[in-house]
């Protein structure tokens, strides 16, 4: 294991906190029964799996996260998937769902509270530090170096920051450090974002990633909840508070991103719309892929259904099972079909004479003989009827479907419904 990988003390003194109570409404009908952190994603995993792998790998035993929104999916998920934990070893594992401890009527009223309403579980646990995490991000990262780093540098709060195009970072909270990464002013999704110090092209957008000491934490969240001013947002209220009067500092994703041999670029995405979520997943379908899962040191860790192999069967000229720069999940079965650049989820059938290019399918899809699918998201558990064809037509696959920007379908139940009403 390289120098970079081995885990020091201080992961063994930090709870990793994760936000996952949001539902992304930018991915429509995806969150429609499920938040966005427990959307699949990669063919086994789910979105949130990717900050909780990164916690466990980076030698972090202690972990929350905090759940609102549509939570059943994502809290059985996590209960499968996460129960490995146990209290014998210092290690624990607390799904926080908003149960209204503050108040009868009060649910998590924003990412900082969200932390604060769950205060004396935190520090029931006795860790110095504690690392926040959105739980909606796909990426690989070593928090143990983001640990210190900020205890090198002293800082009060250390924020996780990718390099952007300046031009494009006005989508982000974008901080603006001086020459050795101390922020000096927190912009929220600036017109004209600022440059980092000697490249006028490159500008710092936040990861939602922070590192603190538990105590000062639980002393600036204690003072927000009494500010009756405040959102109860980290980004809004708690980091501005932080760059004004304390020590903030910027910790470069390249410093602490965790890379094989295969991947060249520090890779990072928020597959918050239909077509970022569609693009993350093709990636992976690549040859040499973007993002690379099969590397042993640094798995991500998920539940694992127990699953058949995948099948493909037929053997005729027009029916042939097959599958070409794909990714195949177990308990899959095409049977005389052809998939071309497609993410098959586990138990999914593809029926003889149909074809699926440029695909991502969710698990449970069946889909019927002479389909002919391009450029799709398919939703859990959907039949596609036989000869269905999406991807010639935009005009008429709008109509039906919810067709993004970029041209991808998203294809769920009730709208193969409707077409039988229509």
């Amino acid at each position: 294991m390289t120098e970079q990988r081995r885990h020091g003390p201080l992961a063994r003194d930090a709870m990793a906190y994760v936000l996952a109570g949001g539902r992304g409404s930018r991915l429509m009908e995806l969150t429609d029964v499920r938040a966005k952190p427990a959307v699949p994603f990669g063919g086994k995993s789910r979105i949130i799996d990717f900050a909780l792998s990164n916690a466990m790998n980076s030698g972090i035993r202690r972990i929350g996260v905090a759940t609102q929104y549509k939570a059943h999916s994502l809290i059985r998920h996590l209960q499968r998937g996460w129960n490995f934990f146990r209290t014998e070893r210092n290690e624990s594992f607390d799904i926080l769902p908003a149960s209204q401890r503050v108040s009868e009527d009060q649910w998590y009223a924003g990412t900082a509270d969200a932390v604060f309403q769950n205060l004396d579980i935190i520090e029931a646990h006795n860790v110095k530090f504690i690392v926040i995490l959105a739980g909606d991000h796909i990426y690989k990262m070593d928090y143990e170096l983001m640990l210190q780093e900020h205890v090198n540098t002293g800082a009060d709060v250390t924020i996780g920051v990718l390099e952007v195009p300046r031009l494009e970072a006005s989508g982000f909270g974008v901080m603006h450090v001086d020459e050795k990464d101390q922020i000096i002013n927190f912009i929220e999704k600036p017109k004209d974002p600022p440059a980092i110090p000697g490249n006028p092209n490159v500008a710092l957008a936040s990861m939602g990633i922070y590192v603190f000491e538990t105590k000062l934490l639980a002393k600036l969240l204690i003072e927000d909840a009494a500010d009756p001013n405040s959102s109860r947002d980290f980004g809004k209220d708690i980091i501005p508070k932080m760059v004004k009067g304390g020590k903030a500092m910027a910790h470069r994703f390249t410093k602490s991103c965790v890379r094989s041999e295969m991947e060249k670029e520090a890779y990072w995405r928020d597959v918050g719309t239909i077509d970022a979520y569609w693009e993350a997943n093709l990636d992976l379908c690549e040859a040499v892929p973007s993002l690379d899962l099969y590397e042993n040191d640094w798995p991500i860790w998920t539940y694992s259904e127990v699953t058949p192999p995948a099948k493909f069967v037929h053997d005729l000229e027009g029916r042939r099972g097959s599958a070409i720069a794909s990714l195949v999940a177990g308990g899959c079965i095409v049977s005389g079909g052809m998939i071309r650049r497609t993410m098959l989820f586990s138990g999914c059938r593809v029926n003889s004479y149909s074809s699926l290019e440029d695909a991502v399918v969710l698990p449970r899809v069946n889909v019927g003989r002479n389909a002919r699918l391009y450029k799709v998201v398919i939703d859990t558990g959907v039949t596609i009827p036989d000869g269905l064809v999406v991807g010639d037509d935009p005009i008429f696959d709008a109509k039906r479907f919810r067709r993004s920007e970029k041209g991808i379908c998203l294809i769920t139940q009730p709208m193969i419904d409707k077409l039988g009403t229509s």
